[in-house]
């Protein structure tokens, strides 16, 4: 099946000689291999492989020291199987390619703990054992800029070469500006199946919003994430631009959020956190309930970077307080209004510089907490959270590496090795972190103190 999938695609595509073919690291990273386009079959039929330690180096690619996956076991290789997405086609770069995503399985075929994907696979498969499947939108923010120099700027407008100076929220002309961008962007995206949905220009210069449509299929729809992230990324390159999910990438402008919309269907795709009602159904508030009693211990997959707690900041349109209510986007988790047959939860914490695969595995699997074990959630907020007495994330980075590790939650959402994985990836990138004096230290210290 494999070799006539692949030929019945070389056929049709005669201009690609190569494919790329990759699995996702515990950064969101793709990380894999080129392989001439007579050899995709062996991407197609599990004939590829990867050392199982590849979804687990640091954000600069390097191993992770004292790994067991590296020296302790010989540095072993996985089985790379597709994810069912196929041959995707990529037509932003120099001469047109395609790219084959990947998971992987150990050499028994067993899923591979480690994986990102599996990982979500696994909160997936808890809530299909109860008949339930979760219906997932996301939305996610970036920042166009112009790629001269090491720091960011904001981009010039296409159509009258002035360097955008203001916030444009919600501006239709940003959004005419960048048009052949965004129409680039969305071509791609439905050449490969990636159900983008509304665009928007947020509140900084220079940035805009997407949305996907909701899916009954929370795999296919952090793949979607990961893929649109390639996307974005590759479409500004080819436009003279770049693109950004950093959570912060400028220190006085609204950071990139990562959005989570998430319901629930029965057997029969009735939507069980309707009950007719503007408050929502008992299990919508179990659900609630799981995600914010994990919400501290989880908060490392949402906020997994030195620079992701920059737009974590009080009343910075991030929420760190933990809470949830009704039509409240100061709040950790917000009910929006609307139609009761759409009633829906909206995670509003992750950045998007997370993993859209962990990002998904920890909103669910605290949902599925939430209804195995009925937790009620504490009464929901009115106002402005920013001002209230409420339960925060950790503070910082180290704060949140340690709430993952110890988390009393953590074990029944994540496979014990994804947990020492991640905790010693976040560990050693923060300690090169610690170790970099930076040049506004210098300036304020060096010879003052």
């Amino acid at each position: 099946m494999a070799e006539t999938d692949a030929e019945t695609w070389r056929a049709a595509h005669p201009g690609i000689d190569s494919v790329l073919t990759a699995v996702c690291d515990l950064n969101g990273t793709l990380r894999g291999k080129r392989v001439p386009a007579d050899q995709v079959a062996k991407a197609l039929d599990g004939g590829l492989r990867l050392p199982l330690s590849a979804v687990g180096v640091d954000i600069w690619g390097e191993d992770i020291e004292n790994s067991a996956l590296v020296f302790a076991s010989g540095d072993a290789d996985g089985i790379c199987q597709p994810t069912g997405r196929g041959i995707l086609p990529n037509d932003w770069t120099s001469r047109p390619t395609a790219l084959v995503p990947l998971w992987l399985f150990t050499e028994e075929g067993a899923p591979f703990a480690g994986d990102p994907r599996q990982a979500l696979a696994r909160v997936v498969e808890g809530f299909a054992a109860r008949g339930l499947t979760p219906v997932v939108a996301t939305e996610l923010e970036f920042y166009l800029f112009d790629p001269e120099g090491d720091a960011p700027q904001a981009p010039r407008s296409p159509v009258t070469g002035k360097r955008l100076d203001s916030d444009g929220v919600l501006s239709l002309d940003e959004l005419q500006h960048f048009d052949a961008v965004l129409n680039d962007i969305y071509d791609s995206c439905r050449a490969q199946g990636i159900p983008v949905d509304v665009a928007i220009s947020e509140n900084g210069a220079g940035q805009f919003e997407i949305n996907m449509r909701h899916l009954a299929d929370p795999l296919r729809a952090a793949d979607d994430a990961i893929l649109f992230k390639r996307t974005v990324r590759g479409i500004a390159r080819a436009h003279g631009l770049a693109a950004t999910f950093m959570a912060k990438p400028y220190g006085t402008r609204s950071g990139n959020g990562f959005h989570v919309h998430v319901s629930l269907i029965d057997g029969d795709g009735r939507n069980v956190f309707d009950d007719g009602t503007e408050a929502g159904s008992d299990l919508m508030r179990h659900a609630v309930a799981g995600m914010i009693r994990t919400m501290a211990e989880t908060a490392l997959t949402y906020a997994p970077h030195e620079n992701s707690f920059r737009r974590l900041a009080p009343r910075a349109h991030a929420p760190s307080a933990i809470g949830w209510g009704y039509e409240n986007r100061t709040l950790a988790i917000r009910i929006p209004g609307g139609s009761a047959a759409a009633r829906r939860i909206e995670h509003r914490v992750a950045g998007a510089d997370a993993n859209p695969y962990l990002v998904l595995a920890s909103v669910l699997g605290g949902a599925l907490l939430g209804l195995r074990e009925g937790w009620e959630p504490p009464a929901p907020v009115t106002g402005n959270a920013y001002a209230q007495d409420l339960p925060h994330l950790p503070p910082d980075w180290a704060s949140a590496i340690e709430a993952f590790e110890t988390g009393t939650h953590i074990r029944q959402i994540y496979d014990p090795l994804l947990v020492s994985m991640f905790t010693d990836c976040k560990r050693q990138e923060l300690g090169v972190f610690t170790r970099r004096v930076t040049d506004f230290e210098y300036h304020t210290y060096l010879e003052t103190v």
